[in-house]
């Protein structure tokens, strides 16, 4: 993934931050069998601080791949828009002169993974999953040989997706004036369609946080 020096996280708190915003659901990518293009897998998932927990079904084509090839990619992916040309013409230039481009976060994780296939281990990942998404408790216990959980661990395996490297990027034209940034963020509220007030959020965010770019 490229970043640009003014769309790197300004450190790792900021990245982090963003996960436990609710930033729960990714992509899993995979080396591909000899002659078959990489795997992908869309899925949530939790943490357990060093570890990426997951679980799929076990008809899935990802195990294999992962069999042979355990160093996986996860990557995060939210806060995401269109910004039209118009927006970004530079002073003094037809609006029309403008390039557009797409503002986003992503945070991707390079990974070593690591298959769970006994009960106990699989039913904890379930567990630790459950206590993130249902943290009410509106759940039957997840427990072996007790339904319905018990009955459906053979259907599943685990993943413990050991982190080796982070790499986070959030590209909202942190290198322009104040003045332009701020006009975007506003049109992307005036807009709000898709996923534009969150994005104005962040370039709101990282525009209080930096002002303007200093290379």
């Amino acid at each position: 993934m490229l970043i640009q020096p003014w769309d790197a996280s300004l450190d790792e708190a900021e990245w982090q931050a963003w996960i436990a915003e609710g930033h729960d659901f990714g992509q899993l990518s995979v080396n591909g069998l000899p002659g078959h293009p990489p795997v992908a897998v869309p899925t949530h998932f939790t943490s357990d601080g060093d570890h990426l927990l997951v679980h799929l079904a076990r008809p899935n084509p990802v195990w294999k791949a992962i069999e042979r090839d355990p160093n996986v990619l996860f990557t995060v992916l939210g806060d995401y828009a269109f910004v039209p040309g118009p927006w970004r013409a530079q002073a003094n230039t037809p609006p029309t002169d403008g390039v557009p481009t797409s503002y986003y976060t992503a945070v991707q994780f390079t990974c070593r993974a690591h298959i769970v296939d006994d009960p106990e281990a699989k039913a904890e990942l379930l567990r630790r999953q459950l206590a993130h998404f249902q943290p009410d408790g509106d759940h039957a216990p997840v427990a072996v040989g007790r339904p319905p959980y018990g009955r459906m661990l053979p259907g599943i395996r685990g993943l413990r997706l050991e982190v080796a490297d982070v790499q986070a990027k959030f590209k909202y034209d942190d290198h322009k004036p104040v003045e332009h940034r701020t006009a975007v963020a506003d049109r992307l509220t005036a807009r709000d369609q898709g996923l534009d007030v969150p994005t104005a959020r962040q370039q709101r965010r990282r525009l209080d946080r930096i002002g303007p770019w200093k290379p």
